[in-house]
């Protein structure tokens, strides 16, 4: 695992075949930690979590596709912790994991997905010592999540903002007016500093991609005709 500051370390595993990253967090004080986003590929994940001795107490969830969320009860049966997130708008995606799989000839194991707790913008997550704070950032998807840890300016923003670009938004119920609104009014406030890790691809800083994300720059050039 990588440490990100004095208080928490983070492994980052790529899953399914959309590179999806499940990201393994762990506090560092106290060796408990968290799942986000298991996609899939479960005993890669685990693995990961056996090499950096975290004690798993939860799984979280920044949406609802199934890259993201197809291990999800998989990951609970062999845990035995609770899911958390993300927003309750999110439910018919949580709720059609089993054919989302199907359609993309993903695991045939994949089940629905009911959470132990539905997230709200500005609820506090707790992980070991660690305190995440979510952010409700709907346009990808309308309950669409984010967990920041404010102590080390790391983010977790699921297919919201990547590196020079930003999440689809033609899947049912996304909107790209709201997505764009998402991630200025909420997003990057938390600071240029903050780095975040996306769904996919590599790491970033919110001010780098305020500085040259093109969606970001020119919102209205990529707006699709209605």
């Amino acid at each position: 695992m990588k440490d990100v500051s004095e208080s928490l370390a983070i492994a980052i595993v790529p899953v399914t075949p959309f590179a999806q990253n499940c990201t393994v967090l762990k506090d560092r004080a106290t060796g408990r930690g968290a799942i986000v986003d298991p996609g899939g590929d479960t005993p890669r994940i685990l693995a990961a979590v056996d090499a950096g001795g975290v004690e798993v107490e939860r799984i979280l969830l920044t949406h609802g596709h199934v890259d993201h969320a197809g291990a999800t009860e998989a990951m609970r049966r062999a845990l035995g912790v609770p899911v958390i997130g993300p927003h309750r708008a999110d439910g018919f995606w949580l709720d059609s994991l089993a054919h989302q799989a199907a359609a993309f000839g993903l695991s045939r194991d994949t089940q629905a997905c009911t959470p132990d707790r539905w997230l709200e913008h500005g609820d506090v997550v707790e992980v070991g010592e660690l305190r995440l704070d979510v952010l409700h950032l709907p346009g990808h998807t309308p309950g669409h999540v984010a967990f920041f840890h404010a102590p080390s300016r790391l983010a977790v923003v699921g297919d919201v903002l990547f590196q020079g670009s930003i999440g689809r938004t033609d899947f049912p119920k996304g909107d790209y007016d709201t997505l764009i609104r998402s991630i200025t009014e909420r997003l990057l406030p938390l600071g240029d500093d903050v780095t975040f890790l996306p769904g996919h691809g590599p790491t970033s800083t919110l001010g780098h991609e305020r500085r040259t994300n093109p969606f970001l720059l020119d919102p209205d050039a990529y707006r699709m005709p209605r």
